[in-house]
């Protein structure tokens, strides 16, 4: 049974990696094939930019937006969670809810001519409907922590921080990671609108195909962002699942 389920996680992250794989190496070579569907387009492959530099670039946006946006919920959900802070935990709240309330189109043009076109804006963006999710799970699984356990903590005589590090981190990490995992998902969405302002991700096949009519880079960008949104969870959630095994 053991090894069943050994066997099903890693089809579970290698599949959607696979497919990511496939789409890269295919693609670029897929010129034939979308002149073939669409053949009133005199261009019918994007190649601006490589397919493997936008997943590069892509992925490293929003794996800088969840680590800040990890570091920002994290902290906030710590600090709303402890006696001298649980003033604050509405505020809190009502903050991260009102942020998410902006459309990302909205934070953008608000952005843009505060930090120029280019990462910084759809690095902001990211950020901010990142928090959330992180924050909301680090509050409900610091909450949830046994009464009891955190008794026993403070029988054997641990310091505050070092109940928070030893005891509430590691049996909160579950739901701290449904909260990561959800954050970088709708990160690897949103970052795709951020080739509007300039930002190199796989969005830009994506807009410059809306924009020049071509439905075929539209499809070759959404195609690579669905692989890697699939290849994000599959990964993220693998972790998830062993954390709250431990």
């Amino acid at each position: 049974m053991t090894k069943a389920r050994h066997t099903q996680g890693v089809i579970r992250v290698a599949a959607p990696l696979a497919v990511l794989a496939s789409l890269l190496f295919v693609l670029p070579r897929s010129g034939p094939w979308f002149h073939a569907w669409l053949p009133e387009l005199s261009h019918p492959l994007y190649t601006r930019t490589s397919f493997g530099a936008l997943t590069l670039a892509h992925l490293a946006l929003v794996t800088i937006a969840t680590l800040l946006a990890v570091a920002i919920g994290l902290g906030l959900g710590i600090l709303a969670t402890r006696p001298s802070g649980r003033s604050l935990l509405p505020t809190v709240r009502a903050v991260a809810v009102i942020g998410q309330t902006f459309p990302p189109v909205a934070v953008l043009a608000i952005a843009v001519p505060l930090l120029g076109f280019g990462a910084a804006p759809t690095l902001l963006a990211l950020v901010l409907y990142g928090v959330l999710p992180v924050l909301g799970q680090t509050i409900a699984g610091l909450e949830h922590v046994p009464a009891a356990t955190l008794h026993a903590a403070d029988g054997m005589g641990y310091g505050r921080w070092r109940r928070l590090r030893e005891v509430e981190l590691p049996l909160a990490a579950g739901p701290i990671m449904a909260g990561v995992r959800l954050s970088a998902i709708v990160s690897v969405g949103t970052a795709t609108i951020g080739s509007a302002v300039g930002a190199t991700t796989l969005g830009s096949p994506i807009v410059e195909g809306l924009v020049g009519n071509n439905t075929a880079y539209v499809v070759q960008g959404a195609l690579l962002v669905g692989a890697l949104a699939l290849s994000v969870d599959a990964v993220l959630g693998a972790i998830e699942r062993r954390i709250r095994r431990g």
